[in-house]
């Protein structure tokens, strides 16, 4: 799934539509694992692992075989019937637990290690500053929160909008609102790279990265006045 805060008269029915088209139109688009993702996961010991927007599962997948349990949520009931699909031609679909899942009306159950949103944006109303606040509070002590978002329109993008203001990750992190001395930002910087859209076409493109840690119930570390 590619959410944004855009108010429209679209209804929620019109964004699963919407979607569903999508998946239907795109059926292996989206099978790889996220590079940002596998860099931010590959040296962590795995956990548990909630995907936003899972769409056609590649992150899901990956972070199956690494060893993760990972419950994966997309609005698209498509999407979400291919993963379950792929997870058990994989031999791990013990560990991914696949969820159709609206998050426009409220967010998956758990705690977790890792909350990956990747590309999290839509064009149907969506209070996404809610929704990445909300996967912060998800966190375990010591998880993490990692924000991919286009920094650059593709040109397979569905949004070709000349004037569309790509936020900064310094902007997403302001606008979630969180006390950085409980979610400090650990990464917030963008990244070039070279990307492959549904129809094998390649485009430079720029992400934006945020990575927020969650350190509340964390012990401190001792100091020598201590």
């Amino acid at each position: 799934m590619d959410a944004t805060e855009n108010t429209t008269d679209n209804t929620a029915d019109s964004a699963h539509e919407f979607w569903e088209r999508h998946y239907r139109a795109h059926q292996d688009w989206g099978t790889r694992v996220n590079p940002l993702l596998a860099e931010t996961a590959a040296p962590l010991l795995p956990g548990t692992a909630l995907d936003l927007g899972c769409g056609a599962g590649g992150d899901a997948l990956w972070l199956a075989r690494q060893g993760w349990h990972v419950t994966a949520v997309d609005i698209s009931g498509t999407a979400v019937e291919r993963l379950r699909e792929r997870a058990r031609h994989a031999g791990v679909a013990e560990r991914i637990a696949a969820q159709q899942h609206d998050l426009a009306g409220g967010f998956p159950a758990g705690r977790f290690d890792l909350v990956s949103a990747q590309y999290f944006h839509t064009p149907f109303p969506l209070l996404r500053t809610h929704v990445l606040r909300a996967a912060a509070l998800a966190l375990r002590p010591g998880g993490l929160l990692l924000v991919v978002d286009h920094g650059s329109t593709a040109p397979w993008s569905w949004n070709q909008d000349p004037d569309a203001h790509h936020p900064t990750p310094e902007e997403v992190a302001a606008e979630l609102g969180l006390d950085p001395t409980r979610w400090p930002v650990l990464r917030a910087e963008a990244a070039c790279r070279r990307a492959t859209g549904p129809a094998g076409e390649t485009a430079a493109v720029v992400d934006h990265v945020l990575l927020i840690q969650s350190t509340a119930g964390l012990l401190r570390p001792a100091t020598e006045s201590e």
